[in-house]
């Protein structure tokens, strides 16, 4: 069998590593470096260019040029080359195809094995899509490690003594991950992660691209994709810079022509005080999941032993500042932010090629979401679903856990299971990955005959259920199918009062939360249409919002009726 090598499939940036001598070590592309850009450029002809020759063309054939794909993984969305649709995994699978090709040459073999990274808190959807692309590839993925895990690793295989509680903070180029660990004489156990699948240093460049734009006036347009990519670079650039200067000069002369046929440039100084003010607001989001991932594995500020930054947008300086202001103490880089993942993914395969003692470095993990099903419940306003966990989020992994479920009908013979990730009570917020439909129950009165659903979530974090009737054994079960199933971005309910209508919607979701501190027992309810309320608001659906709105004040009303003849 081949060796198995580390991937870091990165938004940004990509790397490959494997093990030498006990060691992790990264290899080469064609460049001689040891980063690629993880930018792909699909040829008239269909030749493919990845990396740094794929990012000369971003300029000049923007259209079939890509970057940041690793933002789509697992979506539904489709991009274009000559007219060829492609999906995003099978770009994906092309920058593999690169990496691969790179540490066959460097190592003289053939490579047909890895461990690839992914964010902690990419869903099994996305975790799904980043195994496919890998297959496309011609891989065999021995396993799918989280990036803060795999930064974990790195640290840990040179610190195999030490007895400490870590917090790893990873803000890369397109994600945000913390996780929270417990390194104990070699042994690496993970008790929570939490992230955000859509921050990263790509959003910090919007928005100076933004600013950029704003303060000089100008209005690229729409079907311009080389001045927008200038525009990008510039941005990037100027982000780059101010983490070591005070300031930076974006120059970019004839950067389109306006209607009137005249040249437009942007000339504008940026200081770095200006920058971390436009970036304020996604930096300090980053306060709440580190502080819910300490919540989850029940430790305080003053447990943590060592803060470790990792990822390459850690090197700005108010990221730092941040962490070091929420948690209290100093934040480290003793890893490269860069290269950390793809050593620690080379550490996973070395051991489990056996190039490693697995005996002196242990490792576990955990489910970043909860998974669970949707059964029918009788509440005070009838029959609805509600999300029933059965796998709780930051459990250890791998993992099976089983619920039982009596039928909701009287001679019910067949059953449909739901499947959802997700935080929400209401399965309407969370993620849909799949359903099972089960028959062959014996006909009898509601309740009667039960059903076991069971869970079974694997070290690569892809879930297998299974389903089952009690009083006869038949059942089905299947590797959830989540092809085509777009992962569903998180929102951040806290933000949902700078959204448009909060203004108007904020005096009754006072009333609504006041309702559910003041009634433990009976606000399961409102809260549900809260959290709805407050992600219609920021979602921008005023049609949605204004429906649930009708449907709180009734609810409202009725509580209260309730109370007046009770009192």
């Amino acid at each position: 069998m081949s060796r198995i090598v580390g991937i870091d499939l990165g938004t940004s940036t990509s790397e490959i590593a494997y093990i030498a001598s006990g060691l992790p070590k990264l290899i080469p592309n064609k460049q001689g470096k040891l980063i690629t850009p993880s930018v792909v450029h699909i040829g008239q002809n269909g030749d493919i260019l990845v990396g740094e020759e794929a990012a000369e063309y971003l300029f000049t054939r923007p259209e079939c040029t890509f970057m940041e794909v690793k933002r789509l993984t697992g979506s539904d969305e489709i991009l274009k080359a000559h007219g060829k649709e492609y999906r995003p995994e099978e770009i994906q699978a092309m920058l593999l195809r690169y990496l691969v090709k790179c540490a066959q040459d460097h190592l003289h073999e053939n490579i047909d094995r890895a461990v690839i990274t992914v964010p902690a808190y990419f869903t099994d959807v996305q975790r799904r899509a980043t195994a496919k692309a890998g297959e496309l590839a011609g891989l065999h993925v021995e396993r799918i490690i989280n990036e803060p895990t795999a930064a974990a690793l790195d640290y840990g295989l040179s610190n195999l003594k030490e007895c400490k509680n870590v917090l790893v903070y990873d803000l890369g180029g397109g994600t945000l991950d913390v996780t929270v660990l417990e390194l104990f004489e070699g042994i690496i156990d993970v008790k929570a992660s939490c992230g955000n699948n859509h921050l990263g240093g790509k959003d910090f460049d919007e928005i100076i691209m933004r600013h950029l734009a704003e303060s000089s006036g100008v209005s690229i347009p729409e079907n311009d994709e080389r001045a927008t990519m200038r525009l990008k670079k510039a941005a990037e650039d100027c982000k780059i810079a101010l983490s070591g200067e005070n300031e930076y000069q974006v120059s970019l002369p004839f950067l389109f022509t306006n209607n009137d046929g005249k040249p437009v440039s942007v000339e504008k100084k940026v200081r770095r005080a200006d920058f971390e003010e436009w970036v304020l607001d996604k930096v300090s989001s980053t306060k709440e999941p580190m502080e819910s991932a300490l919540r989850d594995a029940e430790l305080n500020n003053s447990d943590l032993s060592l803060v470790l930054l990792v990822g390459g947008s850690t090197r700005i300086p108010c990221v730092k500042r941040l962490v070091e202001e929420t948690l209290g103490t100093v934040a480290h880089s003793l890893v490269d932010p860069d290269l950390t993942v793809a050593r620690g993914a080379a550490i996973q395969a070395g051991l489990l090629e056996g190039s490693i003692n697995n005996e002196a470095l242990v490792l576990t993990d955990v489910c970043p979401y909860t998974l669970g099903t949707a059964p029918l419940s009788d509440g005070l306003f009838g029959m609805r679903k509600v999300f029933d966990p059965i796998i709780p989020r930051n459990t250890t992994i791998p993992v099976e856990k089983s619920q039982l479920y009596n039928t909701a009908a009287d001679y019910q013979t067949k059953v449909r299971i739901d499947i959802y990730q997700g935080e929400s009570s209401d399965p309407q917020n969370n993620e849909r990955l799949g359903e099972l439909e089960l028959s062959g129950i014996p006909s009898a009165r509601q309740g009667k005959e039960q059903v076991e659903v069971t869970f079974s979530y694997d070290m690569n974090g892809i879930l297998q259920v299974k389903a089952s009737v009690v009083s006869t054994g038949n059942q089905v079960s299947a590797e959830i199918n989540t092809q085509g199933v777009k992962a569903k971005a998180a929102v951040d309910l806290s933000q949902w009062e700078k959204a448009n209508g909060a203004k108007q919607a904020r005096p009754l979701i006072r009333k609504a939360e006041k309702f559910i501190n003041e009634n433990k027992d009976a606000g399961g309810d409102i809260e549900l249409f809260v959290e709805r309320l407050k992600e219609a608001l920021i979602l921008g659906n005023r049609e949605r919002a204004e429906e649930i709105r009708e449907q709180m004040l009734l609810m409202l009303d009725a509580f209260e009726k309730v109370e007046k003849l009770l009192s």
